[in-house]
């Protein structure tokens, strides 16, 4: 089944009839309750059952035909830790209860798909909050439905204050939106900053870069930016095509008058999230680009513009 998605916004949005959950750094999981049955199954539709043994105890108290959407999180040190939650969503099955016993998960419930059979999707939110609220709540630990407020106060303080504790941000609902898998209806404001980074490589072809290599502030360790937009790949590849390259793992300005020739066995590699180790070619120093970078585990580094207002 595919889920309802959000499209990120810049700031708060604000309005009648609209409701704000905190958004939880974890593991987007339905669960499904049939025949005595518990399914857990993630965003991308992997069967994950196996691999969170005790949330699927923990939603067999649940009524048969029961359907929730929400986030597995493991909390440590009072705060959320997505790392810990990503090993037991990767676990074998061996491994699984072991990994249930030393990080135990919790189930941050957002949404309530259907209950006795009966399908809400094309119910209001409002009522599909309600529901859930009457039906999970209850239950208590490890199942519990998110926090909600109408009031943009309220959820501008949470905003503020629960990063601390590893939440991402807000999600923003219409009180009267249905349920539309793979829409983008609801939308979401995550914690981001905005910095200058030293460019010393890109991947893909130095005429229209995939992506940027990147160095950022207090932190000697090379990372690939997101994938740059279209547009943007033509412009950072007009300002390469003005700076030096050189092979792979090259250090420092090129001598005057050195060429690509040769450059393309690239040998040094940089850390893309999500992905592991990737091969670039390296840049001479000098350039820089103006990113965004996520303040939880959304590390990646969105490329905004190169500065190439800064004197080389």
């Amino acid at each position: 089944m595919k889920v309802a998605l959000a499209e990120s916004v810049a700031r708060l949005p604000r309005g009648e009839g609209l409701a704000y959950e905190p958004k939880f750094d974890g593991h987007r999981v339905l669960v499904f309750v049939s025949g005595g049955e518990v399914t857990l199954q993630a965003r991308s539709g992997r069967i994950v059952t196996a691999a969170f043994p005790d949330l699927a105890t923990a939603a067999r108290a649940l009524p048969d035909g029961t359907v929730l959407d929400g986030e597995a999180v493991v909390w440590n040190g009072g705060r959320i830790d997505f790392a810990a939650v990503q090993r037991r969503a990767a676990a074998t099955a061996s491994r699984a209860g072991l990994l249930a016993r030393r990080l135990p998960a919790s189930y941050a419930a957002f949404d309530l798909l259907a209950t006795g059979g009966e399908d809400l999707r094309p119910t209001p939110y409002a009522h599909r909050r309600e529901r859930l609220v009457d039906l999970v709540g209850p239950l208590g630990p490890p199942l519990q439905p998110v926090p909600m407020t109408t009031d943009p106060r309220t959820a501008a303080t949470w905003y503020e204050t629960l990063v601390a504790s590893g939440i991402e941000g807000l999600v923003v609902k219409r009180l009267t939106g249905p349920y539309r898998p793979g829409a983008r209806d609801w939308r979401k404001l995550r914690h981001t900053a905005v910095q200058d980074a030293a460019v010393i490589g890109f991947t893909g072809t130095r005429e229209r870069p995939s992506a940027l290599v990147l160095v950022l502030p207090d932190d000697d360790t090379p990372v690939v930016s997101g994938p740059l937009p279209p547009a943007l790949r033509g412009t950072v590849g007009a300002v390469l095509a003005a700076h030096t390259v050189h092979a792979a793992g090259a250090v420092g300005p090129a001598e005057e008058g050195a060429t690509e020739e040769g450059a393309t066995g690239a040998t040094s590699t940089a850390t893309a999230i999500g992905v592991g180790e990737v091969p670039y070619r390296a840049v001479a120093e000098g350039l820089t680009a103006e990113v965004e970078r996520g303040t939880t585990r959304h590390t990646v580094s969105t490329v905004l513009r190169i500065r190439d207002d800064l004197p080389i």
